[in-house]
């Protein structure tokens, strides 16, 4: 089973170049995979979103956003911490669209 796929748009921190959220969404609709899509995990951990529970769920799951740590972070102070060992988090603020890319898709799709 291909871990899930969680896609941060980061809208409102605008912490993200904007080319590389570009060059991720538009690599993930290519590859015509299974993803989600929200505009900024930031706000939705300090409204204290019920969805952040379902987007953590216990299955391993894939998150193109910031920084890992406050990626996690966010969804604990939240009360839906992601599972320990199967979840990752990709920096898109660090690393080029192709790496984050290169660490959400299933081989089959890049």
């Amino acid at each position: 089973m291909s871990p899930r796929i969680l896609y941060c748009h980061c809208a409102y921190a605008r912490v993200v170049p904007p080319q590389t959220k570009s060059a991720v969404l538009e690599g993930l609709t290519r590859a015509d995979v299974a993803f989600e899509a929200v505009p900024d995990l930031c706000e939705m951990a300090a409204r204290k979103d019920p969805q952040l529970a379902a987007l953590a769920g216990p299955e391993p799951v894939r998150i193109a956003a910031c920084y890992p740590r406050a990626v996690r972070w966010l969804f604990s102070s939240a009360g839906a911490p992601l599972p320990e060992g199967s979840a990752t988090v990709l920096n898109m603020r660090a690393v080029s669209a192709d790496v984050v890319l290169s660490g959400l898709l299933p081989e089959d799709a890049r």
